[in-house]
């Protein structure tokens, strides 16, 4: 390797002297590299002197008020790396209690961090998750006050805003121990008869009011019932209480499916899948169908735990037929014997081919993965293709461009002519590079079938679609 090529090993061949000149000499102007050779002077002084600097940079950030644009978006992002680098790696290793304390504080800032910077990347909410559950490794070699952690970590949930403290009270579950989660039950559960804040200061008779027209009042209240109910629950699945766990549900609650697959799944891994199958079987399969896959896993794992094998896998393909599922598909071709597997594929397969609901059988496909099915789906059932659904229709039209291209130039016409049809203007531009793909594609199809060639497909767009000139501009 040349002597001239910059990395740590030429570097520090520099000498300690010119490298500390030259360090001078970058940091001028940068605040950002000030900063952190600040923080490594002072870990050198030791962590004390290190956490005081860390606590100057969470004080300056706190009081920081101005909006963080996207070019200094970056910059906001690696301060706040560093500082629980500094925290995690450094600090705690030689004194977890200042660790705990700063880290705290850190996390604290995620609300005005919020505040003044998009994260719709979630890239700074990554930072404080990752932060947050650094307790669990911290916070048990740490001296903490139990009286003071309990407390401290009810107003954790209490403010709670941006779900910055989510999980707070399980990651530290030993340090809180017997004692700091029963201070911690008296302290969820009085917040019950705590009076809202608005109706402290009201007269009786604007609070009967209020009452009276099913105000903010109601609100409040439910809300403080969501948030003693979702304590106490953490705090049972902390402490292992199952059965304390699933008292905070109503019988109505246990109706849901997706509630009522939560607790039968807990029910089972204590043993009792007789309570954990009448359980499931009282459900109101009518609400929540989004969930329904999670009530179907906890049925069938119900099934198996009982020996009813047969039923789990008439389950399996009951569900599969409804869904077009290819996990359920998976399971229960697993169960069969050979060359019967085969045979409940391609009937699988049939099945998916004559999906009521097109995107379905294309997703299935696409997850299988059978591209050839997926193709022949798209080519004779090509009027049904929905534009809008480009979540589907975007990665398999990717996955057949190589073998299938005219399957894929169906799909990218459907999502063009649902944008300029619709006036999506959003979609212009994904519009536009789907058109630049229906191009490149054209060299491989030999025969269009009953579909237009490329060139009568452009023609009809800008016949239809000419005064969009939006569009017409991204193509160039």
């Amino acid at each position: 390797m040349s002597k001239k090529t910059l990395n740590s090993e030429n570097l520090a061949a520099l000498g300690a002297e010119r490298l500390a000149e030259l360090l001078i000499e970058v940091s001028t102007g940068s605040a950002e590299i000030k900063r952190r050779l600040r923080l490594e002077i002072s870990h050198s002084l030791g962590s004390a002197e290190l956490a005081r600097e860390v606590r100057k940079r969470l004080a300056t950030l706190r009081k920081s008020k101005s909006y963080v644009g996207w070019r200094r978006r970056k910059a906001l992002i690696r301060d706040l790396s560093i500082q629980t680098e500094m925290i995690i790696e450094k600090i705690a290793s030689d004194d977890p209690t200042e660790a705990c304390e700063l880290l705290w504080q850190f996390i604290d800032l995620a609300p005005s961090i919020y505040e003044r910077v998009d994260d719709s990347r979630g890239e700074v909410g990554d930072i404080f998750r990752s932060a947050l559950s650094r307790f669990q490794d911290i916070a048990p070699r740490a001296a903490l006050n139990t009286h003071t952690l309990a407390t401290r970590v009810w107003e954790a949930c209490l403010n709670n805003d941006y779900g910055q403290f989510d999980g707070i009270i399980g990651l530290l579950a030993v340090p809180l121990g017997d004692e700091g989660f029963a201070q911690l039950k008296t302290l969820v559960q009085g917040h019950l008869n705590d009076p809202i804040e608005a109706e402290a200061e009201e007269h009786a008779a604007l609070q009967f009011l209020h009452e009276l027209r099913g105000t903010n009042a109601t609100h409040h209240r439910d809300q403080k019932r969501r948030l003693v109910k979702r304590c106490l629950q953490e705090i049972a699945a902390a402490e292992g209480d199952t059965a304390g766990y699933i008292a905070q549900y109503s019988d109505q609650d246990l109706r849901v499916p997706g509630i009522a697959a939560e607790v039968a799944q807990l029910l089972l891994s204590q043993g009792d899948a007789s309570a954990a199958l009448d359980l499931l079987a009282a459900t109101d399969l009518d609400t929540q169908e989004h969930l329904h896959e999670a009530w179907d896993t906890a049925y069938i794992n119900c099934l198996i735990a009982l020996g009813r094998l047969d039923e789990a896998q008439d389950h399996r393909w009951s569900c599969f037929c409804e869904t077009l599922s290819a996990i359920r598909l998976r399971e229960h071709l697993k169960q069969l014997p050979d060359f019967d597997d085969i045979e409940a594929e391609d009937q699988a397969k049939a099945i998916a081919m004559q999906a009521s609901r097109l995107e379905s059988g294309l997703t299935f496909f696409l997850e299988w993965p059978d591209l050839g099915c997926a193709a022949e789906l798209v080519k004779t059932r090509a009027n049904e293709l929905d534009g809008a659904a480009y979540h589907i229709l975007t990665p398999l039209a990717e996955a057949l461009r190589e073998k299938y291209p005219l399957a894929a130039v169906l799909l990218w016409r459907a999502m063009i002519d649902y944008s300029l049809q619709e006036g999506r203007s959003t979609r212009y531009t994904y519009a536009a590079d789907h058109l630049a793909d229906c191009a490149t594609a054209d060299a491989d199809i030999d025969d269009y079938g009953q579909n237009p060639s490329h060139h009568s497909y452009v023609q009809m767009l800008r016949a239809g679609h000419d005064r969009k000139s939006s569009f017409w501009k991204k193509l160039h």
